[in-house]
């Protein structure tokens, strides 16, 4: 039985990756004569694709955005073989008491988020989107933090880019009803896919019944996971026991419709998301070429031979 590491999308589990541990949990892995450790990234080694560069994970969930970066400036040898979302999962949120109302607004305003080339793209991009001025908007360069609206609220921005609509956006004690939150994807953003599952190339070339056999076993997580709910949050609260269950419960309920495309499916990477984001992000100076995108993925289970 092949011993397979899964690097997974955050510092910490979290709803995201709820079918693989599903699938882990119901020994479909091991019924497939896998093995499969999952794991958490040290953020003081790099990401998962660093991971996945140097050959210490088998496979991993990262957004297509760096994936298109490492191929494009270092020629890694990297592909993803599944879509894990089909939703762009960020959102601008701030609170009523900022008096603003939207994106526009953030001109001449405090917006916290990690301004990388990509982040600052997107930022201009949005406000822009709306007829605001995005020179105009003040940045707080926030890292790796995860501002909440309760920070906000403490006066530290007046608004925040990044936190995901299913996640970050959830924490805080500030009552609903005072909160503002917009995931970009309605707001004008590019569509994407928020994170891809991925591997070596040379995985996939050595190996590509190992990988058809992971993807299967996954895609059946992903959906028993999103049919039981109940069941699957017993499962996250033994794995990420440190975060209140009505949390845990509401960030599946949403981020479970994001797990498939308009036809149902599970892990289909769309090519018409895929190029134009791909174009988007080299026209932003946030990639240095858009030339072979379609050359950084393979949707593995439909186009692995058997």
């Amino acid at each position: 039985m092949p011993h397979i590491r899964v690097m997974l999308d955050y510092f910490h589990p979290w709803p995201n990756s709820a079918g693989l541990y599903v699938s882990r949990a119901r020994d479909w892995y091991a019924e497939a004569g896998l093995d499969v450790e999952l794991v958490v990234q040290d953020p003081g080694r790099g990401d998962t694709l660093e991971y996945l560069a140097r050959g210490e994970v088998d496979f991993g969930i990262f957004p297509p955005n760096r994936l298109l970066a490492r191929r494009a400036e270092h020629a890694q040898p990297l592909i993803a073989v599944a879509a894990v979302n089909h939703r762009g999962l960020e959102a601008v949120q701030t609170t009523t008491s900022t008096g603003i109302t939207r994106p526009r607004d953030l001109a001449g305003r405090r917006l916290a988020y990690n301004p990388t080339p990509r982040g600052r793209a997107m930022v201009r991009h949005l406000v822009a989107a709306d007829g605001g001025d995005p020179d105009a908007v003040i940045t707080v360069d926030a890292g790796a933090r995860e501002l909440t609206v309760d920070d906000i609220e403490a006066g530290e921005a007046d608004a925040t880019f990044g936190n995901y609509w299913s996640w970050d956006a959830l924490r805080g004690d500030l009552p609903e009803e005072r909160r503002l939150t917009w995931p970009v994807d309605e707001i004008g953003a590019p569509r994407y896919h928020s994170y891809l599952l991925g591997t070596s190339e040379r995985l996939l070339t050595e190996r590509p019944s190992l990988v058809r056999d992971f993807l299967a076993v996954t895609a059946r997580g992903y959906a028993s996971a999103a049919r039981r709910p109940e069941q699957t949050l017993e499962l996250l609260e033994r794995v990420i026991p440190y975060f209140p269950r009505p949390l845990i419960a509401r960030s599946l309920a949403l981020i479970a419709p994001t797990w498939t495309d308009q036809d149902g499916r599970w892990g289909v990477i769309d090519p018409h998301r895929m190029g134009p984001y791909a174009h988007w992000l080299a026209e932003n100076g946030a990639l240095a070429h858009d030339r072979d995108w379609d050359r950084s993925f393979t949707n593995g289970l439909l186009d692995v031979a058997a």
